[in-house]
């Protein structure tokens, strides 16, 4: 499915839960901007819960490598093997 109907559905959904919690749309700032970290610590969670049913552990480098740079925007760490430059 294209993208941007993916999209538009869950902004749909995402309207009516903001309807029934009585939220005005477009939300005040701040409200706004924790719906969005929220959407992007719950994005982490598929892979998380893929992890953890592979039976692999959940670490803070696994967290730090995969998953701070999707919600932070920052890029991936280099990884600790490395020598440095």
């Amino acid at each position: 499915m294209k993208s941007w109907i993916v999209s538009l559905l869950v902004g749909v959904l995402a309207g009516g839960i903001y309807a029934l919690l009585g939220v005005h749309s477009p939300a005040p700032p701040g409200i706004a901007l924790l719906g969005l970290l929220g959407m992007l610590l719950g994005e982490q969670l598929v892979p998380a819960l893929r992890r953890l049913l592979a039976r692999q552990p959940l670490t803070l480098a696994w967290f730090r490598h995969e998953c701070v740079p999707k919600i932070s925007g920052a890029p991936q760490p280099e990884r600790s093997d490395t020598p440095p430059h």
